[in-house]
C-alpha cells in the first residue's frame, strides 16, 4: 500500500507547543507520529516537510527501505534535527502499517515481552516550582516538598524524578546553568549553597515518600566533570536511584560512573546508534536513555539490542503528549532490557483536549491499549497546519 500524503500539524497547550505527522495512505488509512521542536529541536518541521517527495509513492509496508532513503538523503547531517526528522516520519509510517495490518505496534515491532510498564513520575516538583501557572498547587517551600512525596506515595506510584532545587527565603529556586538558569553562571560549578540546598530537597520529598519509592534525579548538562563529582560526594548518603547525567564525552561519564554510587544513565540527547557505541564501549553507562521519538522507535530497537550486547539497560527519554507516551510504551514492551520508564504525571488542562485518549496508569504501570498502531491519536479539530508562535 502507497503512501499518498505526508503532512505536519501543531497544536498549543499550556506552555508548550505539540507537533504531529500525518501520513495517509492511498486507501485513506492515517498514521500519526509525535515530534517535538523545543529547545535546539527547532527546525524538524521544515525538515520533515523537505523530506515529503521521499516518501510519497513509497509502499508503507517496506518501513525499512523509506528509513534507507531518509538517511542517504541527509547522511551529511547525520546528528541534530534531520535525524529527528527521519524519525518523525518513521513513526508515522510504522502506525499506518501497524493499522493497515490491524494489528498494535508492539506487535509490528516483535511482540511484548511484558505486558505492563513500569513508569516514573517524571519532572516531580520541578514543573510545580517552575511552572505553577499551569501545574498547581505550587510548591513553595520544604513542607510542600514533603506533601508532595506524600502525594506520589498514595497516588500509587513506585518511583519519581526529579532535578536541582534548594529552599531559599524566597521560596524554592532551581539551578540549571546548563540551560541558562541562571544566566551568567557559565561555569557550571555547584557552590556550597546549591549543594547543601539539594541536599535538603532531596531529603524533604524522601520524608514524604517514605523508604519504598525509588527516587531519581535529573542533572543534565549542569555541570563539568568535577562538578558532577561533587554532587555525588555530597548526595552519598541518600537512597538514589540513578543520576542522570548529559555529556557528549563518553571517557568523562566512565570516570563520573567509576566513582559514582549510584546507577548512572544518560545519552538522552543522541540521535543515533554510531553516536551510542563510545558510550557503551567506554562503559560509561549502567542505563541508556533513548529518545525514540526523536529516533525512530525501530532503529531504537537496534540501539537497544547493542546495549544489551554491552549489558546496558535502557529506558526511554519520554516528557511530551500522550501520544509520544504510547510510542514510547510500546518500545518499552518489546525490550527485554528496559530499567523503567519515563513519563509526566502533571499535566495542563488542555491536555485531555488535545488527544483521543489518555495513558491508563494503574499500580506505577503503563498498560498499553491492543487497538490497532500506537492507540492514541491527535484530535484533528485541535491541529492547525501552521507552526503556533
Amino acid at each position: 500500500m502507497k503512501i499518498a500524503d505526508l503532512e505536519t500539524f501543531h497544536c498549543k497547550s499550556g506552555w508548550r507547543n505539540y507537533h504531529f505527522v500525518k501520513l495517509t495512505l492511498e486507501n485513506g488509512v492515517i498514521g500519526w507520529s509525535e515530534y517535538d521542536e523545543s529547545w535546539t529541536s527547532v527546525g524538524v518541521t521544515a525538515a520533515i516537510q523537505s523530506a515529503r517527495g521521499r516518501v510519497i509513492g513509497q509502499d508503507v509496508m517496506q518501513n525499512e527501505r523509506i528509513y534507507a532513503r531518509l538517511a542517504a538523503s541527509t547522511r551529511q547531517s547525520p546528528t541534530g534535527v534531520l535525524p529527528r526528522a527521519n524519525g518523525a516520519i518513521e513513526n508515522a509510517v510504522l502506525d499506518a502499517k501497524a493499522k493497515l495490518l490491524d494489528i498494535p505496534c508492539y506487535e509490528l515491532l516483535g511482540g511484548a515481552v511484558r505486558d505492563k510498564v513500569r513508569v516514573y513520575w517524571s519532572h516531580c516538583g520541578t514543573w510545580r516550582i517552575s511552572r505553577p501557572e499551569y501545574f498547581p498547587p505550587g510548591i513553595h517551600n520544604l513542607d510542600d516538598v514533603v506533601a508532595l512525596g506524600q502525594e506520589v506515595r498514595d497516588s500509587g506510584f513506585s518511583a519519581l524524578k526529579t532535578n536541582i532545587f534548594r529552599a531559599t527565603p524566597n521560596g524554592m529556586v532551581g539551578w540549571s546553568p546548563g540551560f541558562g538558569f541562571p544566566p551568567d553562571e557559565h561555569g557550571r560549578t555547584p557552590s556550597r549553597e546549591v549543594l547543601n540546598g539539594l541536599h535538603e530537597y532531596l531529603s524533604a520529598l524522601r520524608e514524604g515518600t517514605g523508604p519504598d519509592i525509588d527516587m531519581l534525579l535529573d542533572l543534565n548538562y549542569n555541570c563539568r566533570t568535577e562538578g558532577y563529582l561533587s554532587i555525588l560526594r555530597k548526595l552519598r548518603d541518600l537512597d538514589v536511584f540513578w543520576v542522570e547525567i548529559d555529556t557528549q564525552h563518553a571517557s568523562a561519564l566512565a570516570t563520573i560512573r567509576s566513582q559514582s554510587p549510584f546507577t548512572v544513565s544518560g545519552c538522552e540527547s543522541l540521535t543515533g546508534l554510531v553516536e551510542f557505541l563510545p558510550f557503551f564501549q567506554q562503559e560509561a553507562l549502567d542505563v541508556a536513555i533513548i529518545d525514540a521519538m526523536w529516533i525512530g522507535i525501530w532503529q531504537s530497537l537496534k540501539i537497544a539490542s547493542a546495549a544489551d550486547a554491552y549489558q546496558v539497560n535502557v529506558a526511554p527519554h519520554n516528557y511530551y503528549g500522550h501520544l509520544a507516551t504510547l510510542m514510547a510504551g510500546h518500545f518499552c514492551a518489546v525490550v527485554p532490557n528496559l530499567k523503567i520508564m519515563e513519563t509526566d504525571i502533571d499535566r495542563v488542562s488542555d491536555d485531555k483536549h488535545v488527544f483521543s485518549d489518555e495513558p491508563l496508569y494503574r499500580d506505577g504501570y503503563l498498560h498499553l491499549p491492543d487497538t490497532p498502531g500506537w492507540g492514541i491519536e491527535p484530535v484533528p479539530e485541535k491541529l492547525s497546519a501552521e507552526l503556533q508562535s
